[in-house]
């Protein structure tokens, strides 16, 4: 199915469907329902998985990595399913993508966007997102550092993405969606370069 056969106005909805759905914030809402503290103002201030473990253990994070999964999950398989062309796939993933960084129901300011982007990966092609999850295992159960699997596994996923779908589109979009990911882990590369990052199942003080 060629892009221009498409109506602009299917177009432009698949893309703010991603982005509305990438918008919700499941770490502010499992902490919310759970009693816990607000991820914006605890911990590492980041509402993503990672954040929620330290303040409210595994059960609180396996529900938020769950739900930003799914939620960079659902956007692209109901593209795939109705027969929407790759470009319309990859824009669909990152708007959901871009939703979670910059959420419209949260003044703009989101999460890192890891769990989010395992997600689109999965649904684009269930081989890349296996793939990109399999690289950030290997790095979290060898360095324990999540940030520093995060940013490994953002970087080989375009290379994976060309390789098992060889697609110029989805292989740009999450190539963009890499650098965003890399970009948003800044302060945590200042941290891993100076010996000063928490590893995995550290918990901060609160404030």
């Amino acid at each position: 199915m060629d892009l221009f056969e498409q109506p602009i106005i299917l177009i432009i909805g698949f893309a703010l469907f991603g982005y509305l759905l990438g918008s919700v914030s499941t770490a502010i809402i499992t902490c919310r329902l759970m009693g816990l503290p607000d991820p914006r103002s605890q911990g590492s201030r980041n509402p993503g998985a990672t954040n929620v473990l330290r303040l409210g253990g595994k059960k609180a994070a396996a529900i938020t990595l769950f739900g930003d999964m799914l939620k960079g999950l659902l956007p692209v398989l109901i593209a795939l399913s109705l027969g929407m062309p790759d470009v319309v796939i990859a824009a669909c993933g990152l708007a959901a993508f871009l939703g979670h960084l910059y959420p419209l129901y949260y003044g703009f300011q989101g999460g890192k966007g890891v769990a989010t982007l395992l997600g689109v990966l999965l649904g684009m092609h269930w081989l890349l997102g296996l793939s990109t999850i399999g690289v950030w295992l290997a790095m979290a159960f060898t360095f324990r550092y999540s940030s520093l699997s995060a940013l490994v596994a953002a970087t080989a996923s375009p290379l994976l993405a060309w390789s098992i779908t060889h697609s110029a589109a989805i292989s740009a979009s999450i190539a963009l969606m890499a650098a965003l990911l890399i970009w948003r882990h800044r302060s945590n590369i200042r941290n891993l370069l100076a010996g000063q990052e928490d590893k995995i199942g550290s918990r901060k003080k609160a404030g």
